[in-house]
């Protein structure tokens, strides 16, 4: 809308209602912005339902006497939160231990969960190696620790065979990996629908997103993509196919079969104009390797000079 002017809502309200209801049909009623437009003005009802309120889960620890080593007082706050936590039927996702010094300053420690826990010996272990980094001061008379987070957990059984919970056990690996190396180093892929291959993986935060099946698409495709694709030199191409040699890193490769093409289209609503499309081939070449190229663009269609190649995968 911003490329065709509609800059403010009363330019898009002074626009023939009918011809917009036919250019936002396809769109969900949460984004039809007709519908939107309506809920804001108070034309349409927009009911909603209030949060429910957040139950804040905290531990405390008061000292008869200043101390320097909170280590030995971290067990018996753990097990008073999770006796809280059990209650309520709720696991943490996020911890924060604090310590008040006695010079009226204070210091804190997060630490977070992949999933819903109130195991106090795993959580315990989330601290390990953790609290030598806490600044004391002169001393602390006061401790306490909050579940910042928290989510449904209802009580289970363990299973009478003995085995363990193998998703249990991943997360718990989760916890303790992003407890050592830090949160941000510790991530898995998320699939995305789009048709550009190198949009279809994103990497999320272990401990705050889930992974997801991968696109059926990308069975054909090949594991290791070149990011970004590379351009390849073409010595000579067959008409409407793949090049028959093409020179890639300082080396000549001599295609002796091919599969393609697969036409990937701009996507008109993320791309900006004048992206050309793409064909691409899978190419196996003299001495058995095998490639993903592609070819950028075709003659005459008005968006750029020749089509370029490219390679942007390889098959293993």
């Amino acid at each position: 809308m911003d490329r065709l002017g509609l800059k403010t809502i009363g330019a898009l309200s002074d626009l023939p209602r009918a011809a917009l209801m036919r250019r936002f049909a396809s769109l969900k009623p949460a984004r039809n912005p007709l519908i939107l437009l309506d809920k804001a003005l108070g034309t349409a009802p927009d009911p909603l339902n209030a949060p429910p309120d957040h139950r804040h889960f905290m531990t405390r620890s008061r000292l008869p006497e200043p101390v320097i080593d909170p280590a030995p007082h971290l067990p018996a706050l753990v097990d008073d939160l999770c006796t809280l936590l059990a209650r309520a039927e709720l696991g943490a996702r996020r911890l924060r231990l604090t310590i008040y010094r006695i010079d009226g300053d204070w210091r804190a420690l997060g630490v977070a969960t992949a999933r819903a826990s109130r195991d106090p010996a795993h959580l315990r272990r989330l601290f390990n190696g953790k609290l030598e980094n806490i600044d004391s001061g002169f001393g602390f008379d006061l401790l306490t620790l909050e579940a910042l987070t928290s989510e449904p957990l209802p009580l289970m059984q363990d299973h009478l065979d003995g085995k363990r919970d193998p998703s249990a056990d991943v997360a718990g690996l989760l916890d303790r990996l992003a407890a050592k190396l830090g949160a941000d180093k510790v991530n898995w892929p998320q699939w995305r629908e789009t048709h550009k291959p190198e949009r279809v993986e994103q990497r999320v935060d272990a401990l705050h997103g889930t992974p997801t099946a991968a696109p059926a698409l990308l069975r054909d495709r090949p594991l290791r993509l070149l990011t970004p694709a590379e351009e390849v030199r073409v010595i000579y191409a067959v008409p409407e196919g793949p090049p028959s040699q093409f020179n890639w890193r300082r080396v000549t490769y001599k295609t002796m079969r091919h599969t393609g093409p697969e036409r990937i289209a701009p996507e008109w609503w993320c791309d900006r104009p004048g992206t050309r499309l793409r064909d691409y081939y899978k190419v196996e070449v003299q001495g058995g390797q095998r490639f993903w190229l592609y070819r950028e663009g075709v003659i005459y269609d008005g968006r750029g000079a020749e089509p370029r190649w490219f390679l942007h995968g390889l098959f293993a």
